[in-house]
């Protein structure tokens, strides 16, 4: 595992970044230069930032200047006419950062996939609790990364000991197989309630053995404070996941068990928690975000000197982003002011702003909780027709 002072030293860059500073430092070379951070075609059609925490981290110190989109702010990833929106940019002697490219690139390209898949099945849940379950499927030393985007992205809670405290949350979980296994179903449930604290929902694992419903009517008469029973049947064996949601339902609320409610996990992404959130109370999603497809950014260089160059397929010159506060529409322009918005008329504002100034970090960096509620205040301005899928 690459260490933090690692990281710092530049050992975890791409060689040829190494080798173009030794160039420069052998040439005496200094070069004033400004370099944009952009998204050409991600997986999907909008893009919540996420990363920009550990990016400062980093680059705390050094002398540059680093101007940024507020973390959690969901993006597109052209504006209006077309022209790639930057999300951030750095500025500095090009030997001051030239070895930073690749963990910059790493830190904010898996965190934003993660956060993303996390918003579009915040979506699709509607009002329905989302815990993130899926640091089992990546490298543990990552798992705080994996659950703090999570949570950003508009997870309810998330799973793991670490991940839990890096939010300032509680973990959240119901009961494994593990425990079904070593004590029976109803010895499991049993001492479960007896012996976990009293502030952690009653949720009772019902499907190790037997038939969902039957299970699901022996826990609600075994717990008293039953909150909910959990399915997590692998897909290789539910056949219709709905209908088996429905029986269930059914078979509790004919016996006086309504306020017992469902909560389901296993193999879930957007599409199927879409279809189930009318019928279910909440859903635990692992792989499908852990796993999320990383968002491609790229750094390119677009002014040298003052001057604006850029290799061919990009735009040069350090551009200005605004965004339109009634719509949510990107605009971007090289030095021009934006009076309102030229689809809807709204006002606008410009977005893209200093975070660190000479090294030095700007202002104070909201919470995790502060950034999550900004990304679901955009989720429902301007994003809540996609409906996540």
């Amino acid at each position: 595992m690459a260490t933090e002072e690692e990281i710092k030293k530049g050992k975890t860059t791409d060689i040829y970044f190494r080798r173009t500073r030794e160039i420069l430092e052998k040439l005496s070379i200094e070069k004033k230069v400004y370099a944009e951070f952009t998204v050409m075609n991600p997986p999907y059609p909008w893009v919540v930032f996420t990363g920009l925490d550990e990016v400062l981290h980093l680059m705390e110190g050094k002398s540059v200047n680093i101007y940024a989109l507020p973390e959690g702010t969901i993006f597109t990833p052209r504006d209006y006419h077309g022209y790639p929106v930057p999300v951030m940019a750095i500025e500095g002697d090009y030997k001051e950062f030239a070895v930073y490219e690749t963990p910059i690139l790493g830190f904010i390209c898996q965190a934003s996939g993660i956060a993303t898949k996390s918003a579009r099945i915040k979506l699709a849940a509607g009002d329905k609790p989302v815990l993130s379950f899926g640091v089992r499927r990546m490298h543990p030393a990552i798992s705080p990364m994996i659950d703090r985007a999570s949570y950003i992205g508009g997870c309810d809670g998330v799973s793991s000991i670490l991940g839990g405290e890096h939010i300032g949350k509680k973990p959240s979980g119901t009961m494994p197989h593990a425990l079904i296994l070593t004590l029976g179903e109803e010895e499991a449930w049993k001492n479960f309630d007896e012996f976990v604290s009293k502030d952690v929902p009653r949720i009772a694992l019902i499907d190790t053995f037997g038939d969902e419903k039957f299970e699901a009517i022996k826990a609600a008469e075994v717990i008293k404070d039953l909150k909910s029973i959990r399915l997590d049947t692998p897909s290789s064996r539910r056949g219709n996941f709905r209908d088996i949601v429905l029986e269930v339902r059914w078979e509790l609320d004919i016996r006086g068990h309504k306020n017992v409610g469902i909560f389901v996990s296993g193999g879930l992404n957007e599409e199927n928690v879409r279809n189930l959130r009318d019928i279910v109370d909440g859903f635990g999603v692992g792989t499908s975000i852990s796993n999320a497809k990383t968002i491609d950014y790229a750094m390119d260089i677009v002014e040298v000197e003052g001057e604006p160059r850029a290799k061919k397929g990009k735009f040069s010159g350090r551009k200005r982003v605004f965004r339109c506060k009634k719509c949510g529409k990107y605009m971007v322009t090289y030095r021009d002011d934006v009076d309102k918005c030229p689809i809807c008329g709204g006002e606008v504002s410009e977005i893209l702003k200093p975070v660190m100034i000479n090294g030095e970090i700007v202002g104070e960096y909201p919470s995790e909780e502060d950034i999550r509620d900004y990304v679901l205040k955009q989720l429902r301005d301007y994003y809540a027709d996609s409906d996540g899928i």
